[in-house]
């Protein structure tokens, strides 16, 4: 059976470093999502068609561009005598703290990939999504990729034998993002981190997230509530994120079993037993909107499913 010549691709946003595993961590986020269509062309190459959704314009270098640079990527290591062309329809929006650059990297090489006459497995898709996610930031934080390509939890090491092993997720929980009406680029996010850190919260940091897995894995609400608490790397980002005091001190106060940044920022996410969902997204809004923040909520379950074709 000969491989189609157009496929059409979608991706969850993500929640990145899920408070306490910076750069480790990723969870899939399946209420909003990109889309991208990939269409063979008999020369090689790739080219940016149709950019449509929340954004409307995007790079057409490839270097520039993370969906372009991810099927290139591909391409190369396929040795595919064919180039193709991309249309990106957005639903991630971008500087969201949601994973958009690697939401399109990532739709973009499951697209490319339905294409070829040997397609690769598709957690094998990981390394040419992170190379695509390179567009938008030198190196390429993997936890957004990872999240968005395989779904669910995962947990990120590239360069060792296992670069994503999937997480045990928690029954009875869902994820409330809350995304204010600002912006935040990930490069200024890392910027604004120290090198270094007190051993004092090394400490505590490692212990949190010991508790947050352990949590994880037994199904243990408490465990999970003990652990999700960022005290490295969110104290050094909460202030250029206005009204996220407010709105993660309400989220609490709902019910929630821990609340953070999503990725840099500016959107914030929450943890919440299902029952209390609606209560802890109000919240939220209405913690940012004590600061003057318009802001909007989303509900995903935990286990949102990753990347896949959707029409070939």
């Amino acid at each position: 059976m000969s491989p189609p010549d157009t496929a059409t691709a979608r991706a969850p946003a993500s929640v990145g470093n899920v408070g306490v595993g910076f750069d480790i961590l990723g969870l899939a986020f399946g209420a909003l999502e990109d889309r991208v269509t990939a269409r063979r062309l008999s020369e090689k190459g790739v080219r940016l068609d149709a950019v449509s959704g929340c954004v409307d314009v995007l790079p057409g270098e490839a270097d520039r561009n993370t969906a372009l640079r991810g099927a290139r990527a591909l391409l190369d290591e396929a040795g595919a005598e064919f180039g193709v062309e991309l249309s990106v329809q957005k639903g991630v929006p971008l500087s969201a703290g949601l994973g958009g650059s690697a939401a399109s990297a990532v739709a973009a090489v499951v697209a490319v990939n339905a294409l070829l006459d040997s397609p690769l497995d598709h957690d094998a898709l990981f390394p040419f999504a992170l190379e695509g996610e390179r567009a938008s930031s030198d190196p390429p934080p993997p936890d957004n990729v990872a999240a968005c390509l395989m779904g669910g939890l995962v947990l990120t090491r590239p360069g060792t034998a296992r670069p994503v092993t999937r997480l045990p997720l928690p029954s009875g929980l869902v994820c409330i993002v809350t995304h204010p009406d600002a912006r935040l680029d990930t490069r200024d996010g890392r910027a604004a981190l120290k090198p270094d850190a007190p051993l004092s919260t090394i400490i505590a940091h490692t212990g949190n997230l010991a508790s947050f897995l352990a949590g994880c894995a037994a199904d243990d609400h408490g465990l999970i509530a003990e652990g999700l608490r960022d005290v490295l790397v969110e104290p050094q980002r909460a202030g250029m994120v206005p009204g996220f005091a407010n709105a993660s001190a309400a989220a609490m106060e709902a019910g929630a079993l821990g609340c953070s940044l999503s990725g840099s920022g500016p959107s914030i996410f929450a943890w919440c037993a299902a029952p209390a969902a609606d209560d802890v997204a109000a919240a939220m809004v209405h913690g940012f909107g004590q600061g003057g923040v318009s802001a909007s909520a989303y509900r995903a379950p935990l286990c949102s499913a990753g990347a896949e074709v959707i029409s070939a």
